[in-house]
């Protein structure tokens, strides 16, 4: 405990010095979350990059998110304590596979889930995150086909919620993939008073979207809610439930469970861990700030074109 005191002392010490700001993902490991000045979603930490008046941003979370940070504030030095955590479902589509994509679809709207490289945000119209992903598509005129990416499950939830024509990329997470139905029916059986909240890119998620769209019971208690990782605490700490089963990636647990002590959070799925997410460590937030490394620049001419999708999404949700 010593030395993890004295790494951390050492970090805000250089925070100070370097008037730096540490943003986490909600996924991130808890000393990592715990260190961090801001803890969040894809759309928080997006709004908190933009806000920051931090010369650097540290970023703890995954490649694309420092990209985003990178875009919104090209005047910041954005690190990134490991340059390997990447994102499995970011890369299931790149910029060549969109332009095709574009080319048999000309006359229909991109909406990139933020979980994409720049290249691929530069070619889109509008950005969205699980929390705000239904309200950016009811933004598109009506008239429109939209082309939704990489989120198979994120996707088909949308198209389902908002009664829309979408094409669907097939892509997924990997960890959110591997949450299937028969682990919620298990964890059911074992918590039959539990509240059963799942992040829309679940692969349970088309499964079950007709419960929550509904009403009809879905677990012991007839709750089940599709949220974003914000929209999970902010859910947690008002529903009078205190019990909950979630299903997303088991980082969020700590979140939850810190900011909602009196309350029990069950993950659906106990090996649904993000390698990618888990890479970030306090001694690497410490090398980080210590050698400057590592340094996330989008070139600029990407930069402007994917700033403009990224700025349509803020347009709406604000």
């Amino acid at each position: 405990m010593k030395d993890k005191n004295r790494i951390e002392e050492e970090i805000k010490r250089l925070k100070k010095q370097k008037n730096a700001v540490i943003l986490a993902h909600n996924y991130q490991l808890p000393e990592v979350q715990d260190i961090a000045d801001f803890t969040g979603d894809s759309l928080a930490l997006s709004q908190e990059a933009a806000n920051t008046e931090a010369d650097v941003i540290v970023f703890c979370g995954v490649h694309f998110m420092a990209e985003t940070a990178s875009i919104i504030s090209p005047d910041k030095k954005v690190l990134i304590p490991d340059e390997k955590a990447g994102c499995s479902l970011a890369d299931t589509i790149n910029a060549d596979q969109l332009k095709k994509w574009k080319e048999e679809n000309p006359d229909a709207v991109v909406v990139s889930y933020v979980n994409t490289t720049a290249e691929v945000k530069a070619l889109s119209d509008y950005c969205c995150t699980s929390s705000n992903a239904v309200k950016v598509v009811n933004s598109v005129p009506k008239e429109k086909e939209i082309l939704f990416l990489p989120d198979m499950f994120l996707g088909a939830y949308a198209a389902k919620v908002t009664d829309r024509k979408i094409h669907v990329w097939p892509g997924e997470c990997h960890v959110h993939a591997g949450i299937r139905k028969q682990d919620l029916d298990e964890m059911e059986h074992s918590h039959p008073d539990a509240e059963m909240i799942i992040h829309p890119e679940c692969g349970c998620t088309t499964n079950l979207m007709y419960h929550a769209e509904t009403g009809s019971p879905a677990n012991g208690n007839g709750h089940i809610k599709f949220l974003s990782t914000g929209g999970m605490i902010k859910h947690a700490k008002e529903s009078p439930s205190k019990e909950f089963i979630i299903a997303t990636e088991t980082g969020m647990l700590h979140r939850l469970r810190k900011d909602s002590p009196d309350k029990i959070f069950h993950p659906a799925r106990e090996s649904a861990v993000c390698k990618y997410m888990k890479m970030i460590t306090l001694d690497k937030v410490l090398r980080s700030l210590e050698e400057d490394i590592y340094e996330v620049k989008v070139p600029h001419h990407t930069a402007l074109k994917a700033k403009r999708s990224i700025e349509r999404m803020l347009e709406i949700t604000n």
